[in-house]
């Protein structure tokens, strides 16, 4: 496994740990754990999984400009057929 996997991995585990023991446990602190958990999946795990998936690709090839709209069209046209 690359180090990013790891480190998403172990980020991920930690996070729903946290929200998961602010569920069951009960302390003063559940609000605490629970919102720390919810940090950490926005602002760590999703960053991270994102840059991974995202790295080496070309965003135009997903935004909806008028060369891939036309380009939908036509495969829309050709697999109706």
């Amino acid at each position: 496994m690359k180090p990013i996997h790891i480190v998403t991995l172990i980020a991920f585990i930690t996070s729903v740990g946290s929200i998961v023991c602010g569920l069951v446990l009960d302390t003063n602190y559940t609000e605490k754990l629970i919102g720390f958990g919810v940090l950490g999946l926005f602002f760590v795990v999703f960053p991270l999984f994102s840059y991974y998936r995202w790295k080496g690709k070309d965003a135009k090839d997903y935004m909806l400009t008028k060369e891939n709209l036309e380009k939908m069209r036509e495969n829309q046209r050709e697999n109706k057929y």
